[in-house]
């Protein structure tokens, strides 16, 4: 069997999974797609470039995010139907989940393109995988809305599904939501994944009123993965337990 990758698909649409903290965090096959595809369609063109300078890539850069996502479109499938191989990245993880990239996918395949994931880190797997809360069934449900009473309603309803719910969370919200927690699911077991794969990756375990009395104490920093167990969800002997793992 030949150990030689095969080339790359003309007319196909690769979505490709970067590092979410640790620039170690991408795959060999990531890597090759980026420096073979003809075009980089990236959220961030700044953090993009400096990924793929870290690495010795030169590639043109096309700006696609949120707000220019349905416009972009257009230009992305003008080129794959020139045959160009056109590789779709976001800041962190992969495209479409809680960020932008699903447009793109869902014109592509309506337009009859090939489409590729080029799988590789992901935060909520990372932190489900670690929390120590039960994998079998989770729910994710990306981040919550901004308006308080469309947040206290979907927890309400997140709150009658089975099995770990997994939420992403800004640092400038996380305390909002633990006081959300707390009174719509007080005794479910919380952990909050802090800076995931990078120095200062931290995990804290806790029921709501524990961890927003440590948050209090404590300002919280960083990029959050927020998990919530079951009802009864056991984690350990983890009632208000922390620990880092240093990346170097």
């Amino acid at each position: 069997m030949s150990a030689e990758p095969p080339p790359l698909t003309p007319s196909t649409l690769y979505l490709v999974a970067t590092p979410i903290g640790n620039l170690e965090d991408i795959t060999l096959r990531a890597l090759r797609v980026l420096r073979e595809c003809d075009v980089v369609a990236a959220e961030d063109t700044r953090r993009t470039g400096q990924l793929l300078r870290h690495y010795g890539i030169a590639r043109p850069l096309l700006s696609c995010f949120a707000f220019n996502e349905a416009r972009r479109s257009g230009e992305i499938l003008e080129r794959l139907g020139r045959g160009g191989k056109v590789a779709l990245v976001t800041d962190a993880g992969s495209p479409g989940i809680s960020d932008p990239g699903g447009r793109v996918v869902r014109a592509a395949i309506a337009a009859g393109f090939r489409v590729e994931a080029v799988p590789g880190a992901c935060a909520l797997v990372a932190a489900l995988t670690a929390s120590g809360l039960p994998a079998e069934e989770f729910h994710f449900a990306g981040f919550l809305p901004h308006k308080s009473g469309q947040r206290r309603n979907e927890l309400t309803r997140l709150s009658g599904l089975p099995g770990t719910l997994v939420l992403y969370e800004s640092p400038f919200r996380v305390e909002r939501l633990l006081g959300e927690l707390q009174a719509v699911m007080p005794d479910r077991p919380v952990v909050l994944a802090r800076e995931l794969t990078k120095k200062f990756e931290e995990y804290l375990r806790g029921t709501p009123a524990e961890l927003l009395e440590r948050a209090r104490q404590r300002p919280l920093k960083g990029e959050f993965v927020v998990l919530i167990g079951a009802g009864d969800a056991v984690t350990g002997n983890a009632a208000a337990e922390d620990y880092s793992v240093g990346q170097g």
